[in-house]
């Protein structure tokens, strides 16, 4: 029989249904050459990865399944949070209902779907469970943008390291025999990790971004190292206690069940929650790990762990992958912390997130989705290079919730922000509907004090307009050199679409009509000395008209105000600068960054831009204050581009604007009855919780 040989094709015929309660379907059919449709019989229950086609649409249990559109919406379902431990375990107890001797096999998950347009391979690497089933409460997410295959190794299987080494890799030079310039995704995890490093060094030549979860190249220093010879001699009767054992010993079994529980609960509610998924789900199903791991495979998965983490410790130094390496703080099987630091300093293009509240079991525990991960340190391409406009995927629905609720809840409650914007016959409304809809859109305006006006104003684009403006970040943001860095704010900006400032990146996020922060005071401005709030540190040079004019965007000018009501600077850079132990410091991480050359051809303030954070006092929380000022138009005036002169003309004319826009809104805030944050509680105890609380007429 005839077949397309191309490995793209994999995620579109699932051979495997997990989650479900129904036998799996083994048969697939599919388009190949053209319009005739056949039938692909499985081999021991999988399809093998060579006779796979890649079809338009592909029919799974007599449902056919379409590609899906070419990019990600705004505030898409990611499903995290809607399948969790108990659905690994359906999934592994459903693959596992006629155990076999082999050989292992690729299968994607129905769940997965059909990815965006140009997207990668992902290939998942399991643990010592061998199912492939741990991207279950990602699988989802993974499926919107990568075509997801995952390796299963039968229970009874006994293919040594170097034999699994040789399945990896078959299918990764086929994938890249077929699509030379993309890259592909290997997700290791613990064992896993040991089989992706191993490949990559014996394949240097293919573009791989690997993805290791707490991998086993520690072995040698686990835990599990005194229990080879315990498990050799415990009898078969007794076997059912291992995995009760070794459930504490992999993963946490509290953060396993709290994944699909809401944080936003009550605590009474959400530990009764957490209480009865522990007793009636998470407690019983650890008994199925003896159907999962039974004696003789434990014996030889942990042998085979020694194996493997030996050979690819000798050969980890000839790796030249691109490595993110996710690691928990509470791994008791393997010391992953202090492994993470080694491999940090081994490897030579390896970024590294650490999840200090999470077990060995990483992606089955409850923390963040897989993808938001791989986004938020910049680590999703579709070609060789990253490309901070092309490759941009936008945030979920529950990426959005997270930050909302987790990261700048204290503040969105504190500031209460009040959003006025400017129509083309001047008048001033509340909103933003003077903001224009169709890009490119060019957003110049004031950066207060540690860009504290960032989140609310994110949040206000995406709920009022349906928009996610592309923010500027400062270069340093994107330096890699912690081997314990958490998973945290900076990279959270990066989720929400945060580009290091440069003219080669604001020229790609121009030209496909996006809507554009820049601030031309950049961190000059955001950490501006003591008495020069509200003061506009901006360059001689019109820096961005001509860029704008280029692509005739329209530029909207635009002031914010509030950051003397919630806080009071009173140890600026010159203040740090004379106290010794911390001048040291503050000229450590400055020479760091001179390495950016940013802003090298600007004169003045501006080009001097020491990175610092600067003391200050809270006050009891005033009210922040944005005004978008009157677009400025750019399209059908081509002499912008070379006229440096006309376009002066348009700088300093945003320059004013944003300038103007401060002076209102600093004036028009001693109107406001709610200015105060106990104001606006007392309105908000005698109101129904969804009335904003008002402000000043404009």
């Amino acid at each position: 029989m005839a077949t397309t040989t191309t490995s793209s094709s994999l995620l579109a015929l699932p051979s495997f249904r997990s989650n479900c309660n129904q036998r799996p379907s083994f048969r697939v059919r599919a388009q190949i050459s053209g319009d005739k449709a056949t039938s692909v019989e499985p081999v021991n229950g999988s399809v093998p990865v060579s006779k796979l086609p890649n079809p338009k649409g592909s029919e799974v249990n007599g449902k056919v399944k379409f590609q899906r559109e070419d990019e990600i919406e705004l505030l898409w379902d990611d499903g995290y949070g809607s399948k969790s431990v108990k659905d690994y375990f359906a999934a592994a107890r459903e693959i596992l209902k006629k155990p076999d001797g082999g050989p292992p096999r690729w299968f994607s998950p129905v769940d997965c779907g059909q990815p965006i347009k140009d997207a990668p391979t992902l290939f998942f690497l399991p643990g010592m469970d061998g199912t492939g089933m741990g991207l279950v409460p990602h699988q989802i997410a993974l499926g919107k943008a990568f075509h997801v295959w995952c390796l299963h190794i039968p229970v009874h299987d006994r293919t040594p390291f170097q034999g699994l080494l040789k399945i990896v890799e078959d299918v990764l030079r086929q994938e890249h025999a077929t699509r030379p310039n993309k890259p592909i995704y290997l997700v290791g995890d613990s064992f896993g990790g040991c089989m992706a490093l191993a490949v990559a060094a014996r394949n240097p030549s293919i573009d791989l971004v690997l993805i290791l979860v707490n991998p086993a190249t520690s072995f040698e220093r686990s835990p599990l190292q005194p229990l080879l010879p315990i498990l050799e001699m415990v009898p078969e009767e007794l076997h059912f206690t291992i995995p009760y054992a070794l459930s504490f010993i992999m993963g946490d079994p509290i953060k396993m069940a709290s994944i699909g529980i809401d944080n936003q609960l009550p605590a009474g509610i959400k530990l009764n929650k957490l209480r009865e998924k522990l007793t009636n789900s998470m407690l019983p199903l650890l008994s199925e790990l003896g159907g999962i791991i039974p004696r003789e495979t434990l014996l030889w998965k942990l042998k085979l762990l020694r194996s493997g983490a030996a050979y690819t410790n000798s050969r980890i130094h000839a790796v030249e992958a691109e490595v993110l390496l996710l690691v928990s703080g509470k791994d008791r099987m393997l010391p992953s912390q202090e492994e993470s630091k080694r491999l940090h300093g081994l490897l030579k293009n390896c970024t590294v997130r650490c999840f200090k509240e999470n077990g060995h079991t990483l992606l089955l525990e409850d923390s963040l989705s897989l993808l938001t991960v791989i986004k938020g340190t910049c680590k999703y391409r579709r070609s060789r290079r990253y490309d901070f406009a092309s490759d941009f995927l936008p945030p979920s629905k529950g990426e959005l919730d997270f930050a909302l609720q987790e990261l700048l809840r204290f503040l969105r409650n504190a500031v209460s922000s009040v959003f006025l914007s400017t129509m083309e016959d001047g008048r001033i409304v509340k909103g933003l509907a003077g903001v224009p809809d169709e890009g490119p859109v060019l957003l110049v305006g004031y950066h207060m004090l540690m860009g504290l006006e960032l989140g609310p104003m994110s949040e206000a684009f995406i709920k009022e307009k349906n928009i996610l403006f592309r923010g500027m970040a400062h270069p340093i943001l994107y330096a890699e050199t912690d081997s314990t860095k958490e998973f945290g704010y900076m990279d959270w900006i990066k989720v929400f679409g945060a580009y290091p400032v440069t003219a080669t990146n604001l020229f790609k996020l121009l030209s496909s009509k996006s809507h554009v922060l820049l601030y031309p005071g950049g961190a000059r401005e955001a950490l501006h000395n003591r008495g020069e709030q509200y003061k506009l540190i901006w360059p001689d040079q019109q820096e961005f008209v001509r860029m704008a004019a280029r692509f005739g965007a329209t530029i909207v000018p635009f002031g914010t105000v509030g950051e003397d009501d919630i806080a009071e600077l009173v140890l600026d850079y010159n203040d740090l600068m004379k106290i010794p132990f911390l001048s040291n410091y503050i000229s450590e991480v400055t020479r760091d960054t001179k390495e950016f050359k940013l802003r090298d051809e600007s004169s003045g303030e501006v080009a001097n831009q020491q990175l610092y954070l600067p003391g200050v006092l809270p006050k009891i929380p005033g009210r922040f204050y944005y005004l978008f000022g009157k677009p400025i138009h750019t399209k059908g005036r081509p002499e912008l581009v070379k006229d440096k002169e006309a376009a002066k003309l348009v700088y300093l004319e945003a320059k004013e604007e944003v300038e103007k826009c401060i002076a209102y809104l600093l004036k028009k805030r001693e109107e406001d009855p709610y200015r105060s944050v106990v104001d606006r509680l007392s309105y908000s105890l005698t109101h129904l919780p969804e009335n904003d609380v008002p402000s000043f007429e404009p």
